[in-house]
């Protein structure tokens, strides 16, 4: 009889020692990023701010009151090696996972996560076609598409170059350099339909030597010069347009050179349209005089030697809107752990804050996200440029509506549509 009431107890207290297991000792969380390669200019800073970002999170009591635990996929070694590691940090237990700076593996990775049945944030690739072309259950971006910053240039040019005639474009020979050249020149054919294309030039990815295309960028004497490179190979580019007087003649338009700036030193002269693929500046106008900006600015500084860059906020809102996701379902669940379930419930219509503004979630898991653009200017007491005559965009505005395609929307748009905007202004 003794052993018969033992095992009844231990069998009542079962539900709630089950209940107990329910949240677990860590969550934990997958982030792919190039970690080698010419891309680690991106990946690296990531990463840091990650390592960074989460010891902040743990010592202030986790993800309702989980520790977060990131094991980091370096995507530099390849597609293969890529989905073979994130298939294995998966099937051994990983909760979310936080993939992937280039376009191409995000492309790859979103089917898989699917398959997978894992959450994904796409916490950094710029491909507009992932939600255009698929709907998925577990995949989100918690930052804007290409086609939103493509708009937000264009945007910016006009507004501050609104008598350019011509302009040329050198792009990357690749996905991104090709898509992202389709949305701005539908846009600006759409808005500024007088101005003429006069040189279109793709040279080969990770090119070394831009003396054929500078030659003719010189003789054709562009208004605007166009390159959404990044990386080595803007800033090669421009080093070498800088030293042969290229820079002197045209205006440069550089979606991605926030990153590059530091880099590039004195061979950026003031001037030129620089973008910060969303609102990301480590001198963020809005944001530098705030307590948590400013802390994690010196953090980040004191453990790399360098300036904060556009992936290092993709990065801040990958983080934040998992922690978002989790808190939002927790707090709907009676305050008890979420389920998977429940947090992919919480992603739709989910508000988060990174280091820049807030951002949301869309139905369609597309993050809608504020666009900062400024003009390059030098003589600071910094040796490289900074932005003057900052202007933040509002995203909603740019950004496709769902269910609709990028190029055919930009397409559509009409002349006088860029005073219709919603922007705000800052001298520097």
């Amino acid at each position: 009889m003794k052993k018969l009431l033992m095992a009844t107890a231990a069998c009542a207290l079962m539900p709630l020692a089950a209940l107990a297991q329910d949240k677990p000792e860590a969550l934990k969380v997958g982030v792919t990023a190039f970690l080698t390669g010419p891309a680690s200019v991106f990946g690296v800073p990531a990463k840091d701010a990650a390592e960074i970002m989460v010891e902040d999170i743990n010592a202030n009591g986790g993800i309702q009151g989980v520790p977060l635990e990131l094991t980091f996929i370096d995507e530099g070694a390849g597609a293969e090696v890529l989905t073979t590691e994130y298939r294995r940090m998966v099937e051994n237990g990983a909760d979310a996972m936080l993939a992937s700076i280039s376009s191409g593996n995000c492309k790859t990775i979103a089917p898989l996560a699917e398959d997978l049945k894992v959450i994904n944030i796409m916490w950094d690739c710029g491909t507009q076609k992932i939600f255009e072309a698929e709907k998925y259950n577990y995949v989100f971006r918690s930052q804007a598409h290409a086609g939103t910053e493509m708009l937000a240039t264009v945007a910016y040019l006009l507004k501050v170059k609104p008598d350019f005639k011509t302009i040329a474009v050198v792009n990357q020979d690749y996905a991104w350099g090709r898509d992202s050249w389709d949305i701005f020149s539908a846009a600006l054919k759409a808005l500024r339909p007088d101005v003429e294309v006069v040189g279109e030039f793709f040279p080969k990815f990770g090119s070394p030597d831009f003396s054929t295309e500078i030659s003719r960028l010189q003789a054709l004497q562009p208004d605007i010069i166009l390159s959404t490179s990044w990386g080595g190979d803007l800033d090669t580019f421009v080093q070498q347009a800088s030293q042969r007087g290229l820079t002197n003649t045209s205006t440069f338009v550089l979606p991605l050179a926030e990153s590059s700036l530091e880099r590039l030193g004195s061979s950026l002269p003031s001037g030129h349209i620089v973008g910060a693929r969303g609102d990301h500046y480590w001198n963020h106008p809005e944001r530098r005089d705030d307590a948590d900006f400013k802390a994690f600015m010196a953090k980040f500084e004191a453990k790399t030697n360098a300036k904060a860059i556009y992936p290092v906020f993709h990065m801040s809102q990958g983080l934040a809107a998992l922690q978002a996701a989790y808190d939002k379902a927790a707090e709907a669940n009676g305050g008890k752990w979420p389920s998977e379930d429940q947090v992919i419930a919480a992603f739709e219509g989910l508000e988060f804050q990174g280091l820049g503004r807030p951002v949301s979630l869309r139905s369609d898991h597309q993050g809608i996200e504020a666009q900062l653009l400024g003009t390059s200017v030098q003589g600071g007491d910094l040796p490289f440029a900074t932005l003057e005559n900052i202007m933040i965009f509002d995203g909603a505005e740019l950004t496709t509506p769902v269910g609709e395609e990028s190029v055919a929307w930009v397409s559509s748009l009409k002349p006088g549509w860029v005073d219709t905007l919603t922007v705000d202004a800052y001298e520097n």
